[in-house]
């Protein structure tokens, strides 16, 4: 079982995997610019920050076409346990260094993941009483701020992820994943993509055994074949977890296998992660390290 997981790579994977969704439900005036027939994901960038002898990883850069101009996107996740007083002025750190090896049009965005809502910069300006020498912008999403209410109707899976991400108080948590799991119904998504999803979800929104067992019951009180197929979701995630359970054959067997699918259908998104690496040709141990998983069960992938 891996231990840990990095969030950084998370929303990488999420993001790479529906970038085109993800670009259409927070920018759709960028949408509407870019050739989603020509793009490509280029490998991670190391920037230096000569000033602090830092290193910072961009953790995802897009070479598409926009209007039909060569141009790149350079997509940051600030997660939730980083903050940075002077986050702006490493957002343009990274857009000079990347200028200067690319020399071409880069639309920089910043998601911030952070657990407690604030205000983030967009914005990095250095001026004079006499001059304005710099003002350079990029675009923000924060995610705390959104309300997740509101992106219900959207049938993005991109969306649906980031709910768990979003701003809801405690006592939403359970109807939040009911809501979720009827969204998910709706996506229709290939079981790798659908076991992504929902292990990003279950990844940031955390629910006790018995906030478990009321969404389950909450499902069950809706009648109807969406209800009967959200079930089937869930009993698909949590499979193994549900045989433990009715071994066991008693009501501490059967939480505890709900407890322990919970874990399983994480680990699966984690596998896939893996996986994907692995097809990338990223070294077994870079793998070994993001993912927590064995070097020799990489091996085997």
């Amino acid at each position: 079982m891996a231990s840990r997981i990095d969030h950084d790579r998370l929303f990488k994977e999420l993001l790479s995997t529906f970038f085109e969704e993800f670009i259409l439900l927070f920018f759709p005036k960028v949408y509407e610019d870019i050739d989603f027939q020509d793009f490509r994901f280029l490998s991670e960038e190391i920037v230096t920050d000569v000033t602090e002898g830092g290193k910072y990883r961009v953790d995802l850069i897009v070479e598409t076409k926009l209007k039909g101009e060569d141009g790149l996107i350079v997509i940051h996740v600030e997660s939730q346990s980083q903050y940075q007083y002077n986050f702006n002025e490493r957002m343009f750190i990274y857009f000079g260094r990347l200028y200067e090896k690319y020399r071409r049009k880069i639309l920089p965005i910043a998601i911030f993941s952070h657990h407690s809502k604030r205000r983030e910069p967009d914005s990095f300006s250095i001026n004079f009483p006499f001059l304005q020498v710099l003002d350079f912008h990029f675009l923000t999403i924060q995610l705390k701020n959104e309300n997740w209410r509101n992106y219900l109707r959207q049938d993005n899976p991109v969306a649906a992820a980031l709910l768990s991400k979003m701003g809801y108080t405690e006592r939403e948590k359970t109807e939040l994943k009911v809501q979720f799991l009827f969204m998910l119904l709706r996506l229709k998504l290939d079981p790798a993509r659908q076991t992504l999803i929902m292990g990003f979800f279950d990844t940031y929104l955390e629910l006790t055994d018995d906030e478990e067992q009321k969404v389950i019951e909450e499902v069950r009180k809706m009648s109807g074949k969406q209800a009967d197929k959200v079930m089937e979701i869930i009993n698909s995630y949590e499979r193994r977890g549900r045989e433990f359970g009715r071994l066991e054959g008693r009501q501490e067997g059967r939480e505890e296998g709900r407890k322990e699918g919970r874990q399983e259908g994480k680990l699966e998104a984690i596998r896939m992660i893996a996986k994907r690496m692995r097809e990338r040709g990223e070294p077994i141990l870079e793998i070994a390290e993001v993912t927590g998983l064995e070097i020799e069960e990489i091996e085997r992938m």
